[in-house]
């Protein structure tokens, strides 16, 4: 096992992505490099990753969790979701759809919409939507991340500031018992504060798994969300505080 929860969740980057490096976990986290270092040693010691030049990679035999097992992971929790979330998305809107694979399913829901303007740093999500002749797909420039088909870094955020949308949908890594919406990537939360900052309905569609893990990097609250969309009633704390801070909870 981790021996702390950073470490647990550099397993899961690791598992995800293949690979980490150094220097972008260091930033993810807000840690010296040092710690960084000292963290892969200890799971290489413990066997759990491999050391390589500027990070550490799965060792041999261990399976990775790939962006397409990923997309299978509950997905039909996801599917219900996402109908319901695009259920209340109409006709001649405009909308912004961020990385992830809930917000991919919600693009599969979208595609017997009319006259909608969608902007997204998704590339399957404009690769989904192609098939939508009544759809027009802007894609958001920015740095390519192989591993999902996310595009961040400072010129999405510039980008996204040019407009405003009808309606943003957005995915996350974790959330807590807070309210607080969670990701590893502190690019992809940049890119995340700005959809919301640009948007005058904002929905955030995440299964109930993401109630039980962590992450670092704090994105928003529930509070600064239209509704929020799930798969199961959440715990009676963070129902409680969408109640008083007025953001809608649909579980599908």
């Amino acid at each position: 096992m981790a021996e702390n929860f950073r470490q647990t969740d550099i397993l899961e980057i690791a598992q995800t992505e293949g690979r980490v490096s150094v220097d972008d976990l260091a930033e993810r986290f807000n840690i010296s490099v040092q710690t960084i270092r000292k963290d892969l040693s200890e799971l290489a010691d413990s066997g759990q990753l491999k050391r390589v030049h500027g990070g550490a990679i799965l060792p041999s035999g261990v399976t990775n969790i790939g962006y397409d097992e990923r997309r299978e992971l509950n997905r039909a929790a996801k599917t219900r979701i996402a109908k319901r979330c695009a259920a209340d998305i109409p006709d001649n809107a405009s909308v912004f759809l961020n990385i992830g694979t809930s917000t991919e399913a919600v693009a599969r829901e979208l595609l017997t919409h009319r006259n909608l303007m969608v902007v997204t740093n998704n590339m399957n999500i404009a690769q989904i939507l192609s098939a939508n002749p009544d759809c027009e797909v802007i894609v958001a420039g920015g740095t390519l991340r192989r591993s999902d088909g996310g595009l961040t870094g400072p010129l999405t955020v510039q980008m996204i500031q040019a407009f405003k949308f009808d309606y943003a949908v957005i995915g996350c890594s974790a959330l807590d018992l807070d309210g607080d919406i969670l990701d590893f990537d502190i690019q992809e939360v940049g890119v995340s504060q700005a959809i919301i900052d640009r948007s005058r309905e904002r929905f955030l569609v995440a299964d109930t798994t993401k109630l039980t893990r962590p992450a670092p990097v704090r994105i928003a609250s529930l509070k600064d969300l239209t509704r929020f969309y799930t798969d199961a009633q959440p715990a009676m704390g963070a129902l409680e505080k969408c109640m008083r801070w007025g953001t809608e909870v649909v579980v599908a």
